[in-house]
């Protein structure tokens, strides 16, 4: 299965989301973001390096942390020199290999921000609890229907206590899961690690659990 995070504009909390929700499945998480990567860093080859035909993309595969990720470079050399039509191969071969991918996407409707679609077999779209936010998001989900990446869960992100969760999903025509805005997801994304990493009991950790079971409802297992 390949699950990709996506969202209408950057600062959301796609990479946050992706890193938690790859915890949960227990999946890797690739960084799709060729020019803001954002997931924590390795000292291997990267996306840039598998893109640019430098790297098998099972070597770019950082393992003994809490999630396997294939990070991304920082370098705008290394994003100049990647080919973003390699990426859809890329994702299928980390697929074969470990089952279960989640692709953190990168922000806005360029072609790159399509590709990770493109690959997916349903995606989670990631949207703040404000008006401006939500319509935003409304034209990737668009994309991700013209691409039949279904739109399994919206992913409300950073919410109050009394997150609007019937709005948006009268806007965006699927079912939310708020994520509550607590410091221990800042401190899990700060250590680059999931939340049940440092906070497992905690109400947040509860809701990426939830996020995660319903990305796979109606999947039978093998």
């Amino acid at each position: 299965m390949i699950v990709a995070v996506a969202g209408g504009k950057g600062g959301v909390g796609k990479s946050t989301v992706s890193l938690n929700l790859a915890a949960d499945l227990d999946a890797a998480v690739i960084d799709a973001d060729l020019g803001m990567a954002d997931l924590p860093e390795s000292h291997g080859p990267d996306l840039h390096d598998v893109l640019a035909g430098r790297a098998d993309p099972i070597e770019a595969v950082c393992e003994g942390g809490a999630v396997d990720i294939v990070p991304c470079g920082r370098t705008l050399a290394g994003a100049r020199a990647s080919d973003p039509a390699e990426l859809v191969d890329a994702v299928e071969a980390v697929a074969s290999a470990y089952e279960t991918v989640v692709i953190d996407c990168p922000a806005g409707m360029a072609a790159d921000a399509g590709l990770p679609l493109f690959a997916a077999d349903r995606c989670v779209l990631v949207a703040l609890p404000d008006a401006f936010a939500v319509a935003d998001v409304v034209r990737t989900r668009e994309l991700a229907r013209e691409l039949d990446a279904g739109v399994a869960r919206v992913a409300l992100n950073r919410t109050g206590p009394s997150p609007p969760t019937d709005r948006v999903e009268r806007v965006l025509g699927a079912p939310v899961t708020a994520i509550p805005d607590a410091a221990v997801v800042e401190r899990a994304q700060r250590s680059g690690v999931p939340v049940s990493n440092v906070a497992p009991d905690s109400s947040a950790a509860r809701r990426f659990e939830e996020l995660a079971a319903t990305v796979t409802a109606g999947i039978e297992a093998p």
